[in-house]
């Protein structure tokens, strides 16, 4: 059965979306929207400490909403020792529930690759010392990215590989150090390596992204993102692997649930 007519069985989790830069008005209604299709829970992740603050006052404002917090790449030159401080407080935050987004990315940043790389480390010393899982940012470093976790994460991680756009070996190396595969909307493009790749996982590895305001999912293609579009993920996956539209609910539910220790609020 079609995902759009299951909506009232509010059984989805948008584990990564950014809705920061959005105005209140917009948000209101984005929510709203996100409700009546379906979408259980918002994950709202921050990236550096502007998107971290924002981030929070969301989830302090909307029941639904939840925040992961950490500093990305692209700030690896910029942060201080009090940004350090200011993290470990956010982290603390009853209603985060991660951190990240955090990682690695070549494409962007090639010329820190170092300073990268040490902000990640720290970081994932701290989902250890906090026992929270990580989520990760990873953009032609998936090496480097899998190095990292296995040396600084000593098999104690979990977390998920945001917007995973690589092949199935890859996958399968980064859920044996105990990753999700977090799926966006690039499951519904044209010509997308991400169906082989779906076929390999099984279901109880995958969660589900919109990324919002980015890679809005077919057939929304070019428009802004949003969380209500997630069922047209949960299709795809659903339609790839041979499932039920809820079974892919159901599953990807309670891997986020799970991932993020929100089993009681089932």
């Amino acid at each position: 059965m079609n995902g759009e007519y299951l909506t009232h069985v509010n059984m989805l989790i948008d584990t990564h979306c950014h809705l920061q830069d959005f105005s209140k008005k917009k948000l209101k209604a984005i929510i709203s929207r996100a409700r009546d299709k379906g979408i259980r829970k918002i994950i709202v992740a921050g990236y550096d400490k502007t998107s971290n603050i924002k981030a929070i006052e969301l989830a302090t404002q909307y029941r639904c909403v939840y925040a992961t917090v950490g500093y990305g790449p692209s700030t690896a030159n910029d942060i201080k020792n009090l940004d350090w401080s200011l993290l470990e407080k956010m982290i603390s935050h009853k209603k985060v529930v991660a951190i990240g987004e955090i990682g690695l990315d070549y494409y962007w940043n090639k010329d820190n690759k170092p300073q990268q790389r040490k902000l990640f480390r720290r970081q994932i010393s701290l989902a250890i010392k906090y026992n929270k899982p990580i989520v990760i940012h990873n953009r032609e470093a998936t090496q480097d990215v899998y190095n990292l976790i296995k040396e600084e994460g000593k098999m104690l991680l979990k977390g998920m590989m945001h917007c995973f756009n690589f092949d199935a070996k890859s996958a399968l190396s980064f859920i044996k150090l105990g990753m999700l595969i977090s799926i966006g909307g690039l499951i519904t493009f044209k010509n997308t390596t991400l169906i082989s790749v779906i076929k390999e996982i099984p279901l109880e590895y995958i969660v589900l992204e919109t990324d919002t305001p980015y890679l809005t999912p077919e057939p929304y293609r070019g428009e802004v993102n949003e969380p209500g579009y997630l069922f047209l993920i949960a299709n795809e996956i659903a339609k790839t692997k041979g499932v039920s539209y809820e079974e892919v609910a159901r599953q990807t539910t309670r891997n986020a649930s799970y991932l993020f220790d929100l089993e009681a609020e089932i």
